[in-house]
């Protein structure tokens, strides 16, 4: 059982920044990848960024060049650097990670984000 704790969401206005962090805990043996979705009011969950236990980044088209993930491996935790926020950033952000050997999936509780005036 992996638990995965995500903190950092809050309300800013547009053109600011915050920095989104999940840490896993229990039994993990090896992550796989690690990373982040996020769903706006009335969408589907979407893709923004995820790291490799290579060290293999990706990121949505939409978030590219503003947001920044980042990984301490001795701590189980990614972070997510979110800079030039936009109102359509705005959604419950939710980390999530796969960890080996299954590559189990597993799903924190969101953290809310809000861009607004």
């Amino acid at each position: 059982q992996v638990q995965l704790v995500e903190s950092g969401g809050g309300l800013v206005q547009p053109g600011g920044s915050l920095r989104l962090s999940c840490a896993a805990s229990g039994s993990i043996f090896s992550i796989n990848v690690m990373g982040w979705f996020r769903r706006a009011p009335g969408k589907e969950r979407e893709f923004v960024a995820v790291i490799t236990k290579g060290g293999i980044i990706t990121y949505a088209d939409s978030v590219k060049g503003r947001f920044t993930l980042s990984r301490d491996n001795a701590k189980n935790t990614v972070y997510l650097q979110m800079n030039s926020l936009i109102p359509e950033d705005t959604a419950v952000y939710f980390c999530y990670s796969t960890v080996m050997p299954r590559a189990t999936a597993y799903w924190g509780q969101g953290t809310q984000v809000t861009v607004s005036s």
